[in-house]
């Protein structure tokens, strides 16, 4: 699958790349996108590397790197991951470098990618997993129209703590109202 370049008003969506390990770094060694993500694998350098080098080769999965229209800098990342073309469905994920986070242009870059997700991919459904406590995510997907369906209760970590994944998701037929 050809890995697209997306253009929006504000931003550009383009393949991540290995130009981008600096900026990959600052996520995933970022404790607040591990904590609003709830990742917990820990990254080396060098995996960062190999990542950014090879994840334009892998299938099923489109990684973008969010840019402005005036730079190439990477200020987050927007992932089309668990593409299944057959039942029609893939699953999304974005996190924003820190100095990125607030300004707006994650909603820009969701739109892009649901774009490309029903229109030229013609899936049937866009999900994904978010925190309960990450209530701006929330709202933004919300607002997006995606809906609950359903709760992994205390699925993840906060921190410390334990939280829920909401599980939300957008039809199609929901995008195009």
């Amino acid at each position: 699958m050809e890995k697209p370049t997306l253009q929006g008003e504000l931003i550009r969506l383009r393949p991540i790349g290995p130009g981008d390990v600096e900026a990959v770094w600052d996520l995933v060694s970022d404790p607040e996108s591990a904590r609003l993500t709830g990742r917990t694998e820990v990254y080396t350098r060098e995996m960062v590397a190999e990542r950014c080098a090879t994840i334009a080769d892998r299938p099923g999965r489109i990684d973008l790197a969010v840019t402005t229209t005036g730079s190439d800098e990477m200020l987050g990342e927007m992932v089309l991951k668990h593409i299944d073309l057959r039942s029609g469905t893939a699953d999304l994920r974005l996190v924003m470098r820190p100095a990125h986070r607030g300004r707006g242009l994650g909603t820009e870059a969701i739109g892009l990618v649901l774009d490309m997700a029903f229109e030229g991919l013609g899936l049937h459904r866009v999900g994904l997993t978010v925190l309960s406590t990450n209530t701006r995510a929330l709202a933004l997907y919300e607002g997006l129209g995606f809906q609950t369906e359903g709760r992994l209760r205390e699925a993840f970590r906060d921190g410390e703590r334990r939280c829920d994944g909401i599980v939300m998701g957008l039809l199609a037929e929901e995008y195009r109202r």
